[in-house]
């Protein structure tokens, strides 16, 4: 008898696309599943690693959707943040696959550097508050990861390709098919308001920026979604939130382009006046002080956030989230 479907919310967005969401962050898988019966595997790739706490959900889907010994072609990461990279030394042990990130993403992922340190200061929402605990350490997989092609093209990925859209990191990229006017974003842009758990949880859909409190050039980030919107996706997928299609989508990456500074540039913050400097080689070699006073009053909302917020995410996916009378957090949380 066959086994059944493995399903570990996964979203299928074209014949060729799949959506993984691991808690908050989405994983993606590019390639043409293999057909029932048949047992030849496909070629295909991973598109970010997601949270460490997904290594096994990502190898299930993979074995179910393309073959059980199957390895995708490449693992291609938008940029290298902890919860684009969680799983990924997992991934390596199991598939030996190749990594591709842009060059200005290599001193986080070869061990020589770790990222400017999150903002708690940035916004109101309760993970801009928690995101002192949130890692900026760098990982190192050398050996194993490559710069991506200059010429913008995508290994292991034909019809598509790569576009520098720096501002949430300095390499951050995204990815897009002309054919169907698919656009992997990374998070360059959110389909979610990424600093509220109370979006978070809810998946609540509506385009934002790039989340803040990890955000280190506002000016490039503003650049970068101008640079998307011209492309005119109809469909938007991006590393926090549900996908956005159809018409819809080109229109509201318009209007967010065009109203960047009011929706997403937040009105304080470490880096929203000032960037931090980066060198040619993505080393950062400057950043903007935050007030002592404002690192202590993080790190106290911290702790309390993380509480609420580790008790609302349980009882989310225990499938029993809160109801309107217990669930004391605004959306601005």
């Amino acid at each position: 008898m066959a086994s059944e479907p493995i399903h570990h919310n996964v979203e299928d967005l074209a014949r060729d696309i799949a959506r993984q969401r691991i808690a908050f962050v989405n994983a993606y898988f590019v390639g043409s599943p293999r057909q029932r019966h048949i047992n030849d595997a496909t070629s295909w790739v991973l598109v970010d690693a997601a949270l460490s706490i997904g290594a096994r959900q990502i190898l299930e889907t993979a074995a179910e959707r393309f073959g059980p010994d199957s390895r995708p072609t490449a693992i291609i990461l938008t940029h290298g943040h902890f919860d684009h990279v969680g799983a990924l030394n997992a991934l390596l042990d199991a598939w030996q696959a190749p990594v591709y990130a842009h060059h200005m993403e290599m001193p986080y992922l070869t061990g020589r550097a770790d990222y400017p340190p999150p903002d708690p200061t940035v916004r109101r929402g309760l993970l801009a508050r928690v995101s002192p605990l949130f890692s900026e350490s760098g990982i190192d997989i050398s050996g194993m990861v490559h710069e991506l092609p200059r010429d913008g093209s995508m290994p292991g990925m034909p019809g598509w390709r790569w576009i520098a859209t720096p501002g949430h990191t300095l390499g951050h990229v995204s990815l897009f098919r002309e054919s169907d006017r698919t656009l992997i974003a990374g998070d360059a842009v959110t389909t979610t308001r990424q600093e509220s758990v109370f979006s978070v949880v809810t998946q609540r859909q509506e385009l934002n920026g790039p989340p803040a409190y990890f955000t280190i050039d506002w000016d490039s980030a503003r650049r970068s979604v101008a640079t998307l919107a011209s492309l005119q996706p109809r469909v938007i997928a991006t590393g926090h939130g549900q996908p956005m299609k159809g018409e819809t989508a080109a229109h509201e990456l318009r209007h967010l382009a065009l109203d960047f500074e009011r929706r997403a540039r937040p009105q304080r913050g470490r880096y929203v006046r000032q960037a931090a400097v980066v060198d040619g080689d993505g080393f950062v070699v400057a950043r903007p002080a935050v007030p002592t006073r404002a690192i202590r009053w993080g790190a106290a909302a911290s702790v309390a956030g993380a509480i609420a917020g580790a008790w609302l995410l349980r009882r989310h996916y225990r499938g029993s989230a809160p109801s309107s009378h217990s669930f004391a957090l605004s959306r601005n949380d």
